[in-house]
Protein backbone atom coordinates (compact mmCIF):
# COMPACT_ATOMS: atom_id res chain seq x y z
CA UNK A 1 0.00 0.00 0.00
CA UNK A 2 1.22 3.70 -0.78
CA UNK A 3 -0.12 5.29 1.59
CA UNK A 4 -0.93 4.65 5.72
CA UNK A 5 -3.18 1.97 7.22
CA UNK A 6 -6.21 4.14 8.19
CA UNK A 7 -8.64 3.45 10.82
CA UNK A 8 -11.80 6.29 11.88
CA UNK A 9 -11.77 6.65 15.37
CA UNK A 10 -14.67 8.73 16.63
CA UNK A 11 -17.33 9.23 19.96
CA UNK A 12 -20.48 9.00 18.52
CA UNK A 13 -23.99 8.91 20.00
CA UNK A 14 -26.75 6.37 19.25
CA UNK A 15 -28.23 8.03 16.39
CA UNK A 16 -24.85 8.44 14.84
CA UNK A 17 -24.21 12.35 16.20
CA UNK A 18 -20.82 13.47 16.74
CA UNK A 19 -21.82 16.94 17.99
CA UNK A 20 -24.59 18.11 20.22
CA UNK A 21 -26.00 20.90 18.00
CA UNK A 22 -25.68 22.45 14.56
CA UNK A 23 -23.61 25.36 16.24
CA UNK A 24 -19.64 25.32 17.17
CA UNK A 25 -20.57 26.41 20.57
CA UNK A 26 -22.39 22.94 21.05
CA UNK A 27 -19.21 19.84 21.60
CA UNK A 28 -19.41 16.75 23.09
CA UNK A 29 -15.98 17.04 24.67
CA UNK A 30 -17.53 20.09 26.10
CA UNK A 31 -21.10 18.93 26.98
CA UNK A 32 -20.65 15.12 27.79
CA UNK A 33 -19.30 15.88 30.97
CA UNK A 34 -22.39 18.47 31.83
CA UNK A 35 -24.98 15.35 31.73
CA UNK A 36 -25.75 12.82 34.13
CA UNK A 37 -25.90 8.72 32.66
CA UNK A 38 -22.74 10.23 30.41
CA UNK A 39 -20.91 11.52 31.78
CA UNK A 40 -20.05 8.38 33.84
CA UNK A 41 -18.46 6.28 31.65
CA UNK A 42 -16.75 9.18 29.01
CA UNK A 43 -13.72 8.41 30.25
CA UNK A 44 -13.28 5.08 28.56
CA UNK A 45 -13.43 6.72 24.98
CA UNK A 46 -10.73 9.03 26.13
CA UNK A 47 -8.87 6.22 27.62
CA UNK A 48 -8.75 4.49 24.64
CA UNK A 49 -8.09 7.52 22.58
CA UNK A 50 -4.51 7.11 24.69
CA UNK A 51 -3.73 3.58 22.70
CA UNK A 52 -4.52 4.51 19.04
CA UNK A 53 -1.99 5.17 16.27
CA UNK A 54 0.95 7.82 16.80
CA UNK A 55 -0.14 9.73 13.93
CA UNK A 56 -3.43 11.24 14.08
CA UNK A 57 -5.36 13.38 11.40
CA UNK A 58 -7.90 16.13 12.38
CA UNK A 59 -9.69 19.19 10.98
CA UNK A 60 -8.52 22.69 11.69
CA UNK A 61 -12.64 23.57 12.17
CA UNK A 62 -12.73 20.57 14.93
CA UNK A 63 -9.41 21.98 16.59
CA UNK A 64 -10.27 25.46 16.66
CA UNK A 65 -13.70 24.77 18.58
CA UNK A 66 -12.43 22.77 20.85
CA UNK A 67 -9.85 25.70 21.87
CA UNK A 68 -6.53 25.37 19.83
CA UNK A 69 -6.21 28.83 18.79
CA UNK A 70 -6.73 30.15 22.78
CA UNK A 71 -4.67 27.25 24.22
CA UNK A 72 -1.16 27.84 26.19
CA UNK A 73 1.66 26.00 25.11
CA UNK A 74 1.34 22.46 25.60
CA UNK A 75 3.84 19.84 26.72
CA UNK A 76 5.55 17.92 23.89
CA UNK A 77 3.73 14.24 23.34
CA UNK A 78 5.04 11.43 21.22
CA UNK A 79 1.84 11.50 18.98
CA UNK A 80 2.48 13.42 15.22
CA UNK A 81 -0.95 15.64 14.31
CA UNK A 82 -2.09 15.81 10.46
CA UNK A 83 -4.12 19.11 10.23
CA UNK A 84 -6.58 19.83 7.33
CA UNK A 85 -6.86 23.95 7.21
CA UNK A 86 -7.49 26.88 5.23
CA UNK A 87 -9.05 29.18 7.68
CA UNK A 88 -9.84 27.98 11.13
CA UNK A 89 -6.36 27.93 12.59
CA UNK A 90 -4.83 31.48 13.74
CA UNK A 91 -0.99 31.88 14.51
CA UNK A 92 -1.50 30.30 17.96
CA UNK A 93 -3.45 27.29 17.13
CA UNK A 94 -0.38 26.97 14.86
CA UNK A 95 2.16 27.29 17.64
CA UNK A 96 -0.16 24.65 19.94
CA UNK A 97 0.78 22.25 17.45
CA UNK A 98 4.52 22.62 17.14
CA UNK A 99 4.52 22.04 20.57
CA UNK A 100 2.36 19.36 21.01
CA UNK A 101 3.77 17.48 18.24
CA UNK A 102 6.47 15.47 17.11
CA UNK A 103 6.04 16.21 13.40
CA UNK A 104 3.31 18.97 12.66
CA UNK A 105 1.87 18.56 9.44
CA UNK A 106 -0.59 21.07 7.62
CA UNK A 107 -2.37 20.20 4.84
CA UNK A 108 -4.13 23.52 3.38
CA UNK A 109 -4.94 25.07 -0.06
CA UNK A 110 -4.50 28.87 1.52
CA UNK A 111 -1.05 29.99 0.40
CA UNK A 112 -1.48 32.95 2.56
CA UNK A 113 -2.34 30.44 5.28
CA UNK A 114 -0.93 31.98 8.90
CA UNK A 115 1.21 29.10 9.32
CA UNK A 116 3.72 30.88 6.91
CA UNK A 117 4.43 33.44 9.50
CA UNK A 118 5.72 30.71 11.11
CA UNK A 119 9.68 28.98 11.58
CA UNK A 120 9.57 25.74 13.30
CA UNK A 121 11.40 22.95 13.08
CA UNK A 122 8.40 20.77 13.65
CA UNK A 123 5.94 22.63 11.70
CA UNK A 124 5.98 21.11 7.76
CA UNK A 125 3.57 22.54 5.23
CA UNK A 126 1.83 20.57 2.72
CA UNK A 127 0.07 23.04 0.35
CA UNK A 128 -2.18 21.86 -2.49
CA UNK A 129 -4.13 23.95 -4.59
CA UNK A 130 -6.54 21.38 -4.61
CA UNK A 131 -7.31 18.95 -2.02
CA UNK A 132 -6.41 15.75 -2.62
CA UNK A 133 -6.67 13.27 0.35
CA UNK A 134 -5.25 10.63 -1.00
CA UNK A 135 -2.65 12.47 -2.42
CA UNK A 136 -1.69 13.80 1.21
CA UNK A 137 -1.88 10.31 2.47
CA UNK A 138 0.38 9.09 -0.27
CA UNK A 139 2.88 11.84 1.20
CA UNK A 140 2.72 11.19 4.78
CA UNK A 141 3.56 7.88 3.95
CA UNK A 142 6.40 8.61 1.28
CA UNK A 143 7.89 11.93 3.14
CA UNK A 144 7.50 11.44 6.51
CA UNK A 145 7.39 7.59 7.04
CA UNK A 146 3.91 7.84 8.55
CA UNK A 147 2.81 3.80 8.38
CA UNK A 148 -0.69 4.11 10.57
CA UNK A 149 -2.87 7.11 10.90
CA UNK A 150 -5.89 7.34 13.63
CA UNK A 151 -8.30 9.76 11.74
CA UNK A 152 -10.81 12.23 13.80
CA UNK A 153 -12.39 14.77 11.34
CA UNK A 154 -15.51 16.30 11.55
CA UNK A 155 -18.24 14.86 9.23
CA UNK A 156 -17.29 16.20 5.97
CA UNK A 157 -13.94 15.54 5.92
CA UNK A 158 -14.71 11.92 6.83
CA UNK A 159 -17.49 12.04 3.76
CA UNK A 160 -15.10 12.50 1.26
CA UNK A 161 -12.42 9.78 2.62
CA UNK A 162 -15.51 7.12 2.70
CA UNK A 163 -16.13 7.94 -0.94
CA UNK A 164 -12.62 7.48 -1.98
CA UNK A 165 -12.03 4.59 -0.03
CA UNK A 166 -9.60 5.92 2.53
CA UNK A 167 -10.67 4.03 5.61
CA UNK A 168 -9.39 0.39 6.59
CA UNK A 169 -10.67 0.29 9.97
CA UNK A 170 -13.37 1.96 11.95
CA UNK A 171 -13.07 2.14 15.69
CA UNK A 172 -16.12 3.85 16.84
CA UNK A 173 -17.54 4.18 21.04
CA UNK A 174 -21.15 4.78 21.23
CA UNK A 175 -21.74 6.80 23.93
CA UNK A 176 -25.80 6.04 25.48
CA UNK A 177 -27.47 9.33 24.08
CA UNK A 178 -29.87 10.59 21.60
CA UNK A 179 -29.22 13.71 20.26
CA UNK A 180 -31.21 14.25 16.75
CA UNK A 181 -31.33 17.12 14.81
CA UNK A 182 -30.70 17.17 11.14
CA UNK A 183 -28.35 19.70 10.96
CA UNK A 184 -26.12 18.23 13.50
CA UNK A 185 -23.02 16.50 12.50
CA UNK A 186 -23.01 12.77 11.80
CA UNK A 187 -19.96 10.58 11.64
CA UNK A 188 -20.50 10.97 8.10
CA UNK A 189 -21.67 13.45 6.03
CA UNK A 190 -20.93 15.37 2.90
CA UNK A 191 -22.91 14.83 -0.54
CA UNK A 192 -25.53 12.28 -0.51
CA UNK A 193 -25.84 9.42 -3.04
CA UNK A 194 -28.38 10.21 -5.92
CA UNK A 195 -28.46 6.69 -8.12
CA UNK A 196 -27.97 2.74 -7.56
CA UNK A 197 -25.15 3.40 -10.03
CA UNK A 198 -23.38 5.08 -7.41
CA UNK A 199 -23.77 1.97 -4.78
CA UNK A 200 -19.77 1.35 -5.33
CA UNK A 201 -19.24 4.41 -2.96
CA UNK A 202 -20.77 3.19 0.15
CA UNK A 203 -18.46 1.80 2.79
CA UNK A 204 -19.29 -1.87 3.48
CA UNK A 205 -17.83 -3.27 7.00
CA UNK A 206 -16.98 -6.65 8.70
CA UNK A 207 -17.36 -6.84 12.41
CA UNK A 208 -13.90 -7.45 14.06
CA UNK A 209 -14.99 -7.31 17.80
CA UNK A 210 -18.35 -5.60 19.86
CA UNK A 211 -17.17 -5.04 23.71
CA UNK A 212 -19.91 -3.93 26.50
CA UNK A 213 -18.62 -1.07 28.23
CA UNK A 214 -18.92 0.06 31.63
CA UNK A 215 -22.29 2.81 32.02
CA UNK A 216 -24.08 1.88 29.03
CA UNK A 217 -21.37 2.38 26.22
CA UNK A 218 -19.96 0.62 23.62
CA UNK A 219 -16.77 0.15 21.38
CA UNK A 220 -17.74 -1.59 17.71
CA UNK A 221 -14.55 -2.14 15.33
CA UNK A 222 -14.65 -3.25 12.13
CA UNK A 223 -12.38 -3.62 9.12
CA UNK A 224 -13.51 -1.82 5.91
CA UNK A 225 -14.15 -4.72 3.19
CA UNK A 226 -15.20 -2.30 0.59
Amino acid sequence: MNRPVTTLFMLMSVDGKISTGATDDLDVDKDFPQIAGVSEGLHQYYEIEQTTDLWTLNSGRVQAKIGANTKETPNRTPVSFVVIDNRHLNENGIRYFCALSKKFVLVTSNAKHPAYNIADDHLHILYQEELSLKNALIKLKSEYGCERITIQTGGTLNGLLLREKLFDYVDIVVAPILIGGKDTSTLIDGKSLSSQRELSKLGVLKLQECVVLENSYLRLRYEVVR
